[in-house]
């Protein structure tokens, strides 16, 4: 097992392999790819895909040197594995392992921390000028791997066109699958398919090349005529010279999984003295039968075991997630409501909407991984007076911005955005974490923000936004979905829902941490401290006059979000206090620190920031002064429903 993999140290070890042995390498990626993804859930089809072109690519740079930046960077699996990380590889993805994504502190072969598609031209436009203006004669070759699902950001073409008007040498490589997570949509990639379709394009014309060259022209005027057919020839072949026309030399299309070729056309395009975009065709979940055949399920699938060689058996997940809750009420709205309408950004399978998709073509819009067209298009739908619902994971939706302030905030359309996988996502570490989502919406004008304390809050909450003359966020996480035992006080504008008072103190829980906040209010109710819980519901409008009763009347109020707590829910309660001249020294907050935080599970990030029902317990302890076991204790906590007038009302 891993006869030649487990040799190999460094990048050069690989230039000294012959053509076979590198077939035998690329085998060998393959199963070690297999048995990781048989632990844990891993990007998985992606990274078979890319082997061959993976050992091309370092067989005929110097990564010492040049430079090489993925993206995104989730198929950089066969990477790390021949830059020396082989006897790391099976931490991927676990606490203190291997990130991943590439990561600038494991390795000088990684650059950038690329999760998000669409940023790698840029970055090595700025690389290969910096080169250029710092260290001229080194002369160092930069290369991008770009998917052809991160191709339809928009942020690729800027950086096209300003590499094309520098004419600055750099080789974007084009992974061209036909995938981004779900099969691509839109134009680009129906010009892709026809560019797939003339594989024998570059051979032909450069034979035609030669004969036109031979036909009794002089001078520039045949160099002309040969120009000019040349150009026909591809606006014929090719349906416009798109790339040709940015300014870049387009190669290809190339088989991704002949090494030999891919060396070829690595080398041709290194010589070029200005943009080249090579254009390589591979198999997504290329090498593994059932991987090719459903790659949208093996993108990060369960772990599974392999039986009888290509037969797969899932390990069965029976729990239900946020993502599926979410999914349901989206489409019970759908049904409802004519008016209601989804979309999302190349990530149907990963928000689980195919059902949505399915039943309501028509009011479904895959958009592709093009965030911020995202928010301006429901900003227009909603103009009509449509309903959309904008599915985005949390960390993608940064991507949007300033969409969400001109076009959703600022004209106070009903765009309702649904934010999946925030907080923290576990595994996929810092890039994805949703941290910062309340801080960068909270302080937007006209935006409503709501986020759910358990299962039962979802649907309501749905329906309400789609009430709404007024742009609307819920947040979410990825995780098991929760129900906290109770009769739900009613969904209402701005309020907050009471499970029980305390007169010791108080937990506000913004969010799904609500069951942990509600377990640890019985374990110090269990100690001798009336604590009791708030479920906030809402970030914005905040509900002031339940929460700063809460300040005035206790001894302490603690706050528990999984977001930032710069700019979060915390500060907002803080803001509240100041603001109604209210002493704030009273309250703790418990959130995420200001620092990134690394990749592990989930229940571990959250124990280790003091975010389980543990932290919070010993956190509470710490407001009252007392430690476990000085007093009596008091009956278990009662959640079965509201014990305040608030609550009542």
């Amino acid at each position: 097992m891993d006869e030649l993999l487990s040799q190999i140290r460094s990048p050069e070890e690989l230039r000294r392999l012959s053509h076979q042995q590198l077939t035998q390498l690329a085998a060998e990626i393959r199963e070690a790819l297999c048995r990781l993804a048989s632990t844990r859930t891993a990007h998985f089809a992606s990274n078979l895909g890319v082997v061959e072109l993976t050992l091309a690519l370092h067989t005929t740079f110097d990564f010492r040197q040049d430079r090489l930046i993925w993206d995104t960077g989730h198929q950089v699996y066969p990477h790390k594995l021949v830059t020396g990380r082989y006897n790391r590889f099976f931490t991927m993805r676990t606490k203190g392992g291997l990130m991943g994504y590439p990561n600038p502190a494991e390795s000088i072969f990684d650059l950038f921390m690329t999760g998000h598609a669409g940023t790698s031209v840029s970055a090595l436009l700025g690389l290969k000028c910096g080169d250029d203006l710092l260290r001229p004669e080194e002369g160092r070759h930069c290369v991008a791997v770009v998917g052809d699902g991160a191709l339809a950001c928009g942020v690729v073409y800027e950086a096209m066109n300003n590499a094309g008007g520098l004419k600055k040498k750099l080789i974007v490589v084009l992974n061209d699958n036909k995938m981004s997570i779900c099969p691509r949509t839109g134009g680009l990639a129906e010009y892709l398919d026809r560019l797939r379709m003339t594989r024998s394009y570059a051979n032909f014309k450069q034979e035609l090349s030669t004969f036109l060259h031979r036909l009794p022209l002089i001078g520039d005027t045949a160099e002309r005529f040969v120009t000019q057919v040349k150009d026909a020839m591809k606006a014929g072949l090719l349906g416009g010279m798109f790339f040709e026309e940015l300014g870049f030399h387009y190669l290809g299309p190339v088989d991704g999984h002949n090494i030999r070729q891919l060396q070829k056309y690595l080398a041709m395009s290194r010589d070029y003295d200005r943009p080249v975009l090579l254009h390589v065709v591979t198999e997504k979940g290329h090498g593994f039968q059932p991987a090719a055949a459903d790659p949208t399920s093996f993108h990060t699938p369960a772990p599974f075991q392999r039986e009888n060689g290509t037969e797969v058996r899932f390990c069965k997940v029976s729990a239900r997630s946020y993502t599926e809750v979410m999914r349901d009420a989206i489409m019970d709205q759908m049904r409802r409501n004519p008016k209601a309408a989804a979309i999302v950004a190349a990530m149907c399978q990963g928000n689980m909407l195919e059902p949505v998709r399915e039943a309501f073509p028509n009011r479904f819009f895959d958009v592709g991984i093009c965030e911020s067209h995202a928010v301006a298009f429901a900003a227009g739908l909603a103009k009509a007076g449509m309903r959309p619902i904008v599915d985005i994971y949390s960390t993608f939706l940064q991507r949007s911005y300033d969409q969400i302030f001109q076009e959703a905030a600022l004209q106070n359309l009903p765009v309702t955005m649904t934010l999946d996988r925030a907080g923290l996502v576990g595994p996929d570490g810092p890039t994805h974490h949703g941290c910062f989502d309340l801080a960068y919406l909270r302080h937007l004008p006209n935006l409503v923000i709501m986020a759910p304390g358990d299962e039962l809050d979802v649907a309501p909450m749905l329906d309400l936004a789609l009430r709404l003359d007024a742009p609307t966020a819920i947040r979410y996480p990825k995780t098991t979905a929760e129900i906290v035992q109770r009769t739900p006080a009613p969904m209402e504008y701005g309020k907050a829902e009471v499970l029980s008072w305390g007169t010791d103190g108080m937990i506000i829980a913004c969010g799904t941490l609500l069951p942990e906040c509600v377990r640890a209010a019985r374990r110090l109710r269990e100690e001798g401290l009336s604590v009791g819980v708030i479920n906030a519901r809402f970030v914005k409008p905040l509900d002031t006059d339940t929460i700063l009763r809460a300040v005035q009347e206790c001894a302490w109020v603690l706050t528990v979000e999984e977001g930032c707590l710069p700019g979060g829910f915390g500060s907002a309660v803080l803001e509240a206090a100041n603001e109604a001249g209210i002493d704030a020294r009273r309250i703790r907050r418990l959130g995420i620190p200001d620092r990134f935080i690394e990749h592990g599970e989930r229940a571990e990030l959250l124990a280790d920031l003091g975010l389980d029902s543990t932290g919070i317990v010993g956190t509470a302890r710490e407001l009252a002064g007392r430690t476990a076991g000085q007093t009596p204790p008091l009956p278990r906590l009662a959640v079965s429903g509201p014990k305040s007038e608030s609550a009542a009302r």
